[in-house]
């Protein structure tokens, strides 16, 4: 990365991340939102080749709500997610990454979203990727979204992406100050 540019940075997940005015509010980022509403995991993963093609310098990522919405098990979309982050890592040695939490949304949710959580905190520190949790941030006891932050127990409104902001925001500084890898992290396959 050259230090007279903006690193660039391609922001993946579904509709929370695509509503983000990123580029307005992120302006030391030359940011590539490639969030879609209504993305899955699955979706996710078919865009993982485009993002190596343009070979960013950062990936920020968070995705996984609409997977449990569309009772999908845990055990899939955090699968989903660690090929990606694999794939990703091994193709562009030198990204940072930053993984987030996927957001409370109804309580109902609670339980899977904190065991996703917990399996992609593990994760993101074995391919050497920042882990922001925003669970404490958003969460009431229960485990809702806080009302303050949505609407509909599940989008972000204006207040929702302030708060998200206010915890990126940090994270992103942590993630420019990390050192970069320079090899490639060595994934064993099976024979």
């Amino acid at each position: 990365m050259d230090d007279r540019t903006a690193p660039v940075a391609v922001f993946l997940g579904d509709s929370i991340t695509a509503g983000g005015s990123w580029q307005d509010w992120l302006p030391d980022l030359e940011v590539v939102n490639l969030a879609v509403g209504g993305y899955t995991t699955d979706d996710m993963l078919e865009q993982v080749q485009g993002v190596v093609e343009r070979a960013p310098d950062w990936i920020v990522l968070m995705i996984g709500t609409n997977d449990l919405g569309t009772r999908k098990p845990v055990e899939h979309l955090v699968r989903n997610i660690e090929y990606a982050l694999m794939t990703l890592r091994r193709e562009i040695p030198g990204v940072r990454i930053l993984v987030q939490s996927i957001l409370p949304r109804g309580h109902e949710f609670a339980d899977q979203i904190r065991d996703a959580n917990r399996h992609l905190w593990q994760f993101s520190a074995t391919i050497h990727a920042q882990w922001l949790d925003l669970w404490p941030a958003f969460a009431l006891e229960d485990g809702e979204l806080n009302p303050v932050y949505s609407d509909d127990r599940l989008h972000l409104n204006d207040e929702g992406y302030t708060a998200w902001l206010a915890e990126l925001r940090p994270a992103l500084e942590r993630l420019r100050e990390a050192p970069p890898l320079t090899t490639p992290i060595q994934v064993i396959r099976d024979a």
